[in-house]
């Protein structure tokens, strides 16, 4: 039997030691590339917000802002997204004729992004992303306002939403309902579904009570409730 020769055999086994090295590397590397996204696209815009109400940013798909365009064009009003991320759902909802469409954003480096989708399309100067604190933003003039916010703060938002809105306001949650109101139209399935929902005079503030169907609704589509 031929014997192994013991250079051949340390030069393979050092490259074995250098493929676990490299997959090490490899898993380092994309940790690090992770931490580099969090700490420059989602932290800096934490750091100001009391961690109760800290939502993480996740983007609308495609399907998700086409239904929350679906219950909102042809309506009249100022538009605003709350937590409006890279600015998607606003620059979307002003070339359907939402106007003027406003969005909400704390972390800069997403309103920065934003911006640069608008002067991409050719849209910076007819919409606007302002860098503010959601929780602070009066919505006493805002008509039609989209959020896709997580679920621990949505009763928190009721309250706001209550207390600011005007009487004929209409709220469109995305990937979660708001808890206690009832929807006029639901649209899409699973993490694609979005509630609609409208404000009647109730007092002062406004309240959120049961309205038509969403089949009664002008300008929606087939629309699944429930």
């Amino acid at each position: 039997m031929e014997q192994d020769d013991p250079a051949e055999a340390l030069t393979e086994l050092r490259e074995r030691r250098l493929g676990a090295l490299e997959l090490l590397q490899v898993a380092a590397g994309s940790g690090l590339v992770a931490y580099t996204v969090w700490a420059l696209l989602l932290q800096p815009g934490f750091r100001r917000v009391p961690l109760r109400l800290q939502v993480p940013y996740v983007g609308a798909s495609a399907r998700q802002v086409e239904h929350v365009l679906s219950l909102l064009r042809g309506r009249p009003g100022k538009m605003v997204d709350l937590g409006s991320g890279d600015g998607r759902i606003v620059l979307a909802a002003h070339k359907c004729g939402l106007r003027p469409a406003v969005g909400y954003e704390l972390n800069p480096w997403l309103v920065g992004l934003a911006w640069l989708h608008a002067w991409r399309a050719g849209c910076a100067g007819n919409v606007s992303y302002r860098r503010e604190n959601l929780w602070k933003v009066s919505l006493r003039d805002c008509h039609n306002v989209s959020v896709f916010l997580a679920p621990s703060v949505l009763p928190l938002l009721e309250d706001k939403l209550q207390a600011e809105l005007p009487a004929g306001a209409r709220v469109v949650s995305g990937r979660f309902p708001l808890p206690t109101w009832q929807p006029v139209a639901v649209l899409g399935e699973g993490l694609d579904r979005v509630w609609a929902y409208d404000v009647h005079s109730g007092g002062p503030a406004g309240q959120a009570v049961p309205g038509p169907s969403s089949a009664s609704i002008p300008g929606a589509p087939s629309s699944q409730v429930g």
